[in-house]
C-alpha cells in the first residue's frame, strides 16, 4: 500500500517541484543553524563576536531568495541570451584574478576579488555560467538535428579553458567540480560511453599529475586512506582525522546541538569545507542521513524536472545543475568522511559562503522556473491555491 502511495504520490509533476522548494529550503535554513553553531569559536577569534559569521550568511540567504524567486519568471528566450554569453563572462571574471592586487589569496588559493565589504569568488558563479553555456550549444545541436556532431569537442575546449584558470589560482577542488560538470553533461548529451571513457581516463591522469607536482596535495592523498598514522597525524592528517573523530563521537543522535569539541580549534574549516563532520557530531547519524536524504531529494527533483522539461537548452541545464550538486556533495561528504583526500569545496545550501550559495540559489530558482513552466504543474498549483 504504502509503495503504490509513493509511486503515485512521485508520478505527480507538481510534487516534483514541491520536492525542489522543500528540500531547498530545509538544507539552507540547516545550513544557518550548522553555521552558527560551527562558526562561533571561529568567529569570537578573528571578529571578536560569536554572531559574525552567521550574521553574514544570513544576509546572503536574504539577498538570494529574491533573486532566485525573480530567476523562476526568467523566460527562455532571456536564459539563452544569457548562456550566449556566458562562457565569456566566466573568461573575464576568472582573468580578473590574475591581475596582480585583485585576486585574493586565501590558504594558498587566489580565487576571490577582494570588494572590502565581501569577497566575491567567481569559480562559484562559473559553473552555474558554463552550465548554460554548454546547455545552449547541446540544445542547438539538437534543434538543428546535427546528431553527427562531436560532442566532446564542442564542450570540452571552453571547459578546458575555465579549468585553466581557476587551477591558475591552485583551486582543485573546484577544477574537479567543473570537470565532473563537464563529465555530467556529456553523459546527458548521450556521447558514447567509450569517449566519455577515454576522457574520464585522461580526467584521471591530469589529476594524478596535478596532485603528484604539488607536494602539499600529494601528502593531502596519501594520508587520508590512514589520517591517524603517526608521521601524519599532526601534519596532512589533522583534518581528516580530526573529521572522523567528530564524526564517529557523535554516535546515534549526536553531543547535542551547540555541543561539538572538534570545533574548538581542532578542525580547521568546520563552518565550510567539513560542517558534515559538526552535522555528524552534534546531530548523531540521524543527522547525517537526514543531509543525504535532503540532497537525494534535491538531485531527484531536479532531474524529474529535467526530464520533462520541452525546451532542449532548459533540460540539459536542469540535469547539468544536478551533476554540479551530486559531484560537490559527493567530494565533500567524501573529505569529511575520509573516503576521499581533502579537496576543499563545500556542501551545497549548508556550508558558509556567499558566493557558493547566491549561485547554488540562482540555479535552484532556474529549476524551478523550468517546473512553473510545464502546464501540468502550473495547473495543479492553481487547482490547489483554488481549493
Amino acid at each position: 500500500m504504502a509503495s503504490k502511495v509513493q509511486k503515485k504520490f512521485l508520478a505527480q509533476p507538481v510534487n516534483h517541484f514541491y520536492m525542489l522548494l522543500a528540500s531547498a529550503t530545509a538544507l539552507t535554513f540547516l545550513g544557518v543553524i550548522m553555521v552558527f553553531s560551527a562558526s562561533t569559536i571561529h568567529a569570537i577569534d578573528t571578529k571578536g563576536s560569536a554572531t559574525s559569521i552567521v550574521l553574514r550568511q544570513l544576509l546572503f540567504v536574504v539577498v538570494s531568495l529574491p533573486i532566485a524567486a525573480y530567476l523562476t519568471k526568467i523566460t527562455v528566450a532571456q536564459w539563452n541570451l544569457l548562456a550566449r554569453f556566458a562562457f565569456t563572462i566566466s573568461l573575464l571574471s576568472l582573468a580578473v584574478l590574475l591581475i596582480p592586487g585583485v585576486g585574493k589569496t586565501v590558504k594558498g588559493n587566489t580565487n576571490w576579488i577582494d570588494l572590502r565589504v565581501i569577497d566575491i569568488q567567481p569559480s562559484e558563479f562559473a559553473k552555474f555560467l558554463m552550465i548554460l553555456w554548454a546547455s545552449r550549444l547541446l540544445a542547438r545541436k539538437e534543434s538543428a538535428g546535427r546528431f553527427n556532431v562531436n560532442v566532446f569537442a564542442l564542450l570540452a575546449p571552453g571547459f578546458l579553458i575555465v579549468m585553466v584558470l581557476v587551477m591558475a589560482g591552485r583551486d582543485l577542488g573546484t577544477t574537479s567540480v567543473i570537470a565532473a560538470i563537464l563529465a555530467g553533461m556529456l553523459f546527458v548529451s548521450g556521447i558514447q560511453l567509450r569517449i566519455l571513457g577515454w576522457a574520464t581516463a585522461a580526467g584521471a591522469l591530469a589529476l594524478a599529475f596535478l596532485i603528484a607536482t604539488s607536494d602539499y596535495r600529494a601528502q593531502r592523498f596519501l594520508v587520508f586512506l590512514n589520517p591517524f598514522a603517526p608521521e601524519d597525524y599532526k601534519l596532512a592528517g589533522w583534518q581528516p582525522a580530526h573529521s572522523l573523530l567528530g564524526l564517529a563521537t557523535g554516535g546515534l543522535f549526536g553531543v547535542g546541538l551547540g555541543g561539538s569539541r572538534q570545533k574548538w580549534g581542532n578542525l580547521p574549516d568546520a563552518h565550510t569545507d567539513f560542517i558534515f563532520s559538526v552535522i555528524g557530531e552534534e546531530l548523531g547519524l540521524v543527522g547525517t542521513l537526514a543531509v543525504l536524504a535532503l540532497l537525494g531529494t534535491l538531485i531527484y527533483s531536479m532531474f524529474r524536472i529535467a526530464l520533462r522539461a520541452q525546451e532542449p537548452m532548459i533540460r540539459y541545464a536542469c540535469a547539468g545543475i544536478a551533476c554540479w550538486f551530486m559531484a560537490q556533495s559527493f567530494l565533500n561528504i567524501g573529505s569529511a568522511t575520509s573516503t576521499l583526500p581533502v579537496v576543499g569545496v563545500t556542501l551545497p545550501l549548508v556550508s558558509y559562503g556567499g558566493s557558493a550559495l547566491v549561485a547554488s540559489l540562482c540555479a535552484i530558482g532556474f529549476v524551478a522556473g523550468a517546473a512553473l513552466r510545464d502546464p501540468e504543474v502550473r495547473k495543479e498549483i492553481v487547482k490547489r491555491r483554488g481549493a
